[in-house]
């Protein structure tokens, strides 16, 4: 068996397993809330009323204030950790052990976001508490970019409300590449 037979075998193993810690859904900080809508509604210029007038929304088909779709992944955001971020690498926040951690040891140490996708099943409402649970869902043969040669690891972010239903997906995708010198 060559290595690059075992290593093919260990993406492949990767297909379905929770993408970190525990495989335990990550529930969010805050309920779906008012405060964060306008913040967000703000930020991206995006006045729509279901989103902002309660008067306006009750009357819509959503029958009262709804987020909009796109802010799923922000809902279960935890806050953010100053204390130890420089060792972290910038990231806010304290992370298990990688799963995929062996595509960085077998050399494919850069790393770039190619895009997110994603399917809105319902707008979450007012209260909605959020869950999200993430597995990796493909893992491409190694590919030959100008950036250099690597694998396209893609997961997918499935977000839950209280109730366990689906509010929709979100298939994330970077590029896990040995850097052109």
């Amino acid at each position: 068996m060559t290595d690059k037979t075992e290593f093919r075998e260990k993406l492949d193993a990767l297909i379905g397993k929770p993408t970190g810690g525990s495989g335990k859904p990550t529930i969010a900080p805050d309920p779906v809330n008012q405060p964060m809508i306008r913040h967000w509604c703000h930020a991206l210029d995006d006045m729509n009323p279901v989103y902002l007038d309660a008067e306006f929304a009750d009357k819509s088909r959503f029958g009262g204030i709804v987020s909009p779709p796109v802010m799923l992944q922000t809902w279960i955001m935890p806050s953010p950790k100053i204390e130890g971020i420089a060792e972290r690498g910038g990231v806010p926040m304290e992370m298990g052990r990688n799963p995929a951690s062996f595509i960085e040891d077998a050399g494919f140490t850069s790393i770039v976001a190619t895009n997110s996708e994603f399917e809105i099943e319902r707008y979450p409402r007012l209260g909605d508490v959020i869950s999200v649970t993430q597995v990796f869902e493909d893992v491409s043969d190694e590919k030959k970019t100008s950036l250099g040669t690597g694998h396209f690891v893609t997961w997918l972010s499935t977000y839950t409300d209280q109730n366990g239903e689906v509010l929709g997906r979100q298939r994330f995708r970077v590029f896990r590449f040995k850097a052109n010198r």
